[in-house]
């Protein structure tokens, strides 16, 4: 249901990169999207980032520039708390450290800590203890998420975003139409089995995404080697040049060595009409319905013989399902209406 009056909203980020990010920026995106959904709809705004933010709120610019230097954490969380003890605000909305909102706790203002990795489940144990009763609520990007919270404090699956006027539709691609990676180059996220995938498929591969320095040797050993006219890394990419990328692929791969907690390239991807093949983990079994949006895979195998038969997918039903799972509309709402319930219980 919609919200009956404009709420004054506090949106906490963690303080490494500006919102929205340029390049690489998961959670910022989705808050981005937040923020500007939010203020269109009415609603007042303040944002608690990284002091380079470009957003159409009032902005409170961290002077601490990590989320894991406890001197840095301890000057933000001091920044924060001081305009939320100043000023009055229906809800407060935390994507960044539990840190920032631990004074926060023992009020009875309604508090939302929103998880898109895994949750420190200890850190949520002493929270709950802390917080007054019924006043804190955690959300998840996905089931897979959220039901490791649920069993102990209230917990709700909030899956992740995508503004649809940023992504075209594409309904026609190429016969040669590539493969596509797009994530951070490193083992956990496949990079080196989307290649064996497209060396056994005779399909083209674009690689794209940051090389975290950590990871360098990895991009280095295992996938600069086999780079040639038909398997090609292009670097990172902006949002025009995603839209452009995604749209024109045959399929994007996921091929994840971990559980990834939601992967919010899957959606773009799949606004863009481009079916989605990852390895049944984390999240993956609720985002791609098989045979609809993409396919599920097992084995390298599974995969292969997926991209054999992903031309059977209708791009327009991709693009339909984003449209009513995925939207920064749908989303947006789904997390006012939260508001609106924990504000009125």
């Amino acid at each position: 249901m919609p919200t009956t009056k404009p709420l004054k909203i506090a949106i906490i980020a963690d303080p490494e990169l500006p919102i929205p990010p340029i390049h690489y920026g998961g959670i910022e995106r989705i808050i981005f999207m937040l923020v500007e959904g939010y203020v269109n709809l009415g609603h007042e705004v303040s944002l608690f980032a990284h002091k380079d933010s470009i957003v159409p709120v009032k902005l409170f610019g961290y002077k601490g520039k990590t989320s894991t230097l406890l001197f840095h954490i301890l000057k933000n969380t001091f920044l924060i708390n001081k305009e939320l003890f100043s000023h009055r605000y229906d809800v407060i909305h935390c994507f960044g450290r539990l840190m920032y909102i631990l004074p926060q706790l023992p009020l009875g203002i309604p508090k939302i800590m929103s998880y898109q990795r895994e949750p420190t489940l200890s850190q949520v144990i002493k929270a709950k203890k802390i917080a007054k009763s019924g006043s804190l609520t955690f959300t998840g990007c996905s089931d897979y998420i959220s039901n490791q919270i649920a069993p102990l404090a209230p917990a709700y699956p909030i899956f992740n975003g995508v503004d649809l006027k940023v992504y075209d539709f594409n309904s026609k691609i190429s016969d040669d139409a590539p493969l596509i990676f797009l994530g951070r180059i490193e083992p956990i996220k496949g990079t080196h089995i989307a290649i064996q995938v497209a060396q056994a498929t005779n399909k083209r591969l674009v690689i794209a995404g940051n090389i975290p320095s950590e990871y360098i040797y990895y991009f280095e050993e295992e996938i600069k080697p086999h780079l040639s006219e038909s398997i090609t890394y292009i670097g990172p990419v902006n949002d025009e040049q995603k839209n452009i990328l995604l749209g024109n692929g045959l399929a994007f791969l996921m091929p994840i060595e971990w559980n990834e907690p939601f992967g919010i390239v899957m959606a773009e991807a799949m606004a863009c009409g481009t079916p989605v093949i990852g390895f049944n983990k984390g999240s993956i079994p609720e985002i791609i319905i098989n045979g609809i949006n993409g396919f599920r895979c097992n084995t390298l195998e599974e995969m292969i013989q997926a991209v054999q038969e992903v031309a059977l997918i209708n791009r327009k039903n991709v693009r339909e399902d984003a449209e009513k799972r995925f939207s920064s509309e749908v989303i947006i709402q789904q997390y006012l209406d939260l508001y609106q319930k924990l504000i009125t219980k």
